[in-house]
């Protein structure tokens, strides 16, 4: 299917363009807000709308050559890998099988950033490296929850953190958290948006930025009649920052 006969849906392209907006009050990354729209996107109940995002975002200016339409791809599908680890495997694939459906032949990019991983110290090590950036001061306590059941210690190490969210060959730090804290508030989940909140303002995002951030998720949720009531508040996490 060529993407120039599909048409973005009006309702979503309003939702994106105002994501984009609320973005350009922050001190993030001007590309940095479509990595939390297809976040939201992938965790919620129409993954398949991560097409929707392609396509408005091929409208862009900056999207014009192949070439930026190869790097905006190589950024979503990263987006995507990662958010495995947060929604699993299904959602992401329906995304990807979207976004396939409209790219156009001279933009598919045929590398991959994971075909040669290994499980081992390196890995391990860059996984932890991570791990104690997001979590600092409660890293041994975060990790000893799971003393008692350890193999989900080490998935969280070698895989969640060592496989998936470390690997900084195409999105860094900001974004990374970019996919993670929306795509588990997205699904409403307490415990893991307090310590991904408290995540993200440690890796240095000011608190006025993780509100907005916040307040955008929770339009995300709200388009698609998503009640988002069990998440804490930016102001009730920042004493725990």
């Amino acid at each position: 299917m060529a993407s120039q006969a599909v048409t973005v849906d009006p309702k979503l392209a309003a939702l994106f363009d105002t994501i984009e907006r609320r973005f350009q009050s922050t001190t993030l990354s001007e590309d940095s807000w479509y990595i939390l729209a297809i976040a939201c996107l992938v965790a919620g109940p129409d993954p398949e709308a991560s097409a929707q995002l392609y396509l408005h975002l091929l409208a862009q200016p900056k999207f014009t050559t192949s070439s930026a339409r190869q790097a905006l791809v190589r950024r979503l599908r990263e987006a995507l890998v990662k958010s495995v680890s947060i929604v699993g495997v299904c959602k992401p694939i329906e995304s990807i099988l979207a976004i396939i459906q409209v790219e156009r032949e001279e933009d598919k990019d045929y590398g991959g950033t994971r075909l040669d991983w290994k499980c081992d110290e390196a890995n391990h090590e860059r996984g932890m490296g991570w791990f104690r950036k997001v979590y600092t001061r409660n890293s041994t306590d975060q990790m000893g929850i799971f003393d008692a059941h350890k193999d989900f210690a080490w998935i969280s190490s070698e895989i969640t953190y060592g496989l998936y969210l470390s690997d900084r060959q195409v999105l860094n730090d900001v974004d990374t958290e970019m996919v993670v804290w929306p795509a588990i508030m997205m699904q409403n989940l307490k415990n893991e948006t307090h310590w991904h909140i408290r995540g993200t303002r440690r890796i240095g995002v000011p608190k006025e930025d993780v509100e907005t951030l916040w307040d955008t998720i929770q339009l995300v949720a709200a388009h698609f009649g998503i009640k988002l009531d069990k998440v804490p508040s930016v102001e009730s996490v920042e004493p725990d920052v």
